[in-house]
């Protein structure tokens, strides 16, 4: 009895929510600014790439007297 209620109720509550659709709706960031879009962009992958060269660096720097 308590589970056919509870179904019910997630089902209505499923029913009822809507989401905006189309493309780049689901994304969890905005596409609709170009540039700020470009600019998260190299920020995440430039850092990512960058990483390596940066922490290579390190540990010779400190060796040096």
């Amino acid at each position: 009895m308590l589970g056919q209620s509870i179904r019910r109720f997630t089902t209505s509550v499923v029913r009822r929510s809507h989401y905006e659709e189309g493309p780049g709706k689901n994304l969890p960031f905005s596409v609709e600014n170009k540039w700020r879009l470009l600019l998260m962009m190299t920020l995440y992958f430039g850092s990512g790439f960058a990483a390596p060269f940066f922490y290579s660096k390190t540990p010779t720097d400190c060796f040096k007297k």
